[in-house]
């Protein structure tokens, strides 16, 4: 009985997505798999090419740069010669980038490569984004996006945990492996969407309401969006040290091998893909949207309270589960409140500033954070991320209240 139940809810939560929704999250699926040399990148610098912490951040920081200008130039693209010639062209320049970072070096050769690689693989963050508000339904909006997001995680699950098999033998594999699953990934969407139309959304389901904004207006002078573009960079800056700051401390503090640390961030993908899509499908029934983000990005500030206690294993997976109900909480949402606000003539800046505020963070993140970790230690880092917890959820809470009067 119990059994049935489940598979109810999960049916539920996956009813009514369009077939190119389901498209999208495949080809996520593969790119993510694929995706396996960002996570070891903090390692393989300092450990591979005896890099110091700040060489390491300046490195992750440059990729951060990039990720800015390749989410603007993505979005801009987007409305300008459509998001399936962006996220093809990103896609098949990315993989020869790839097989290439091995070739570098030196601080300055690796800061380069990467720094042309995030430049190129960012574009397809807002492009695909703009495709899924095209495609999905708006009834069906924050599903579509969690759908996306269970694939990307589905794939950072398998990515991770494969990468650090190939870091073990060489991190040469890795690359290399990155480059074969970009390729790939490249042609099944060439493949589908090559002569696929997006549907027209003519209707404003009622449930947009909260967040819409019904003229047409450039993001940029969407005053209030910008604002809550603000609370999404604070947010992202906490959630952004999964992939900059937390392999080091699983490696340094709590002696975890390559393995074992691919295995901790294969959890995080896995928990994500088991539960996301049953707990939006819930609380998007009971919540607003924005005391979901509020809530979740409160549990992004507790993932880093607890790891003040202990560093033994069991409280790495607690805080990690922490950090995973926050994901779910505040990501799919502030991605719906981006794709409510935007008419269709801006689809695609809407969606391009939404993936700045994780782009700015992935440049803050890795200088900040490395520069107090040397200073001082984790315990201190960790203080000073719950606190920017806080601040962005009263941020979100007073933004929410600004929107919902509009």
């Amino acid at each position: 009985m119990l059994l049935k139940k489940t598979f109810q809810i999960y049916r539920a939560s996956f009813s009514g997505l369009s077939k190119p929704a389901w498209m999208l999250a495949l080809v996520m699926l593969l790119n993510r798999t694929g995706a396996m040399v960002i996570p070891f990148l903090s390692i393989y610098v300092t450990k591979q090419l005896g890099f110091s912490k700040v060489d390491a951040g300046i490195v992750l920081s440059t990729f951060g740069v990039g990720s800015v200008i390749g989410s603007l130039v993505g979005g801009w693209l987007s409305d300008r010669i459509g998001s399936f010639r962006v996220q093809s062209l990103s896609l098949f320049l990315s993989a020869p980038i790839f097989a290439l970072i091995p070739q570098f070096t030196s601080v300055f050769g690796v800061a380069s490569i990467i720094f042309l690689l995030s430049i190129i693989t960012e574009t397809f963050r807002p492009a695909n984004s703009a495709s899924l508000a095209l495609y999905a339904k708006p009834e069906n909006l924050t599903r579509a996006f969690s759908l996306n997001r269970m694939a990307i995680n589905l794939g950072f699950s398998f990515g991770p945990a494969l990468g650090g098999i190939l870091a073990t033998l060489s991190y040469s594999f890795l690359f290399y492996g990155n480059a074969a699953g970009v390729f790939v990934t490249g042609i099944v969407f060439y493949a589908y969407f090559r002569y696929k139309k997006p549907r027209q959304q003519t209707v404003k389901s009622e449930t947009t309401s909260e967040t819409t904004v019904e003229k047409s207006i450039s993001p940029y002078k969407d005053k209030l969006f910008l604002l809550f573009s603000f609370f999404c960079v604070l947010y992202s800056i906490v959630f952004s040290q999964l992939i900059s700051v937390f392999p080091m401390y699983y490696e340094e503090v709590s002696r975890m091998t390559q393995p074992e640390i691919g295995l901790i961030l294969g959890y995080s993908g896995l928990f994500i893909v088991i539960t996301e899509m049953v707990i939006v499908h819930a609380v998007e029934r009971r919540f607003t949207v924005f005391n979901n983000i509020i809530f979740g990005t409160l549990l992004g500030g507790m993932t880093y309270f607890v790891l003040l206690f202990t560093a033994e294993t069991w409280m790495l997976y607690v805080s990690m589960t922490l950090l995973c109900l926050s994901e779910i909480l505040v990501l799919p949402f502030i991605s719906t409140v981006a794709a409510q606000r935007a008419s269709s003539k801006h689809k695609g800046a809407y969606m391009g500033i939404n993936a700045l505020s994780f782009s700015i963070a992935l440049i803050v993140t890795p200088i900040g954070a490395t520069y107090v970790v040397q200073h001082w230690n984790y315990n201190t880092l960790w203080i000073l991320n719950s606190c920017l917890a806080v601040i962005a959820s009263l941020g979100f809470y007073w933004v929410g209240k600004k929107m919902q009067r509009e």
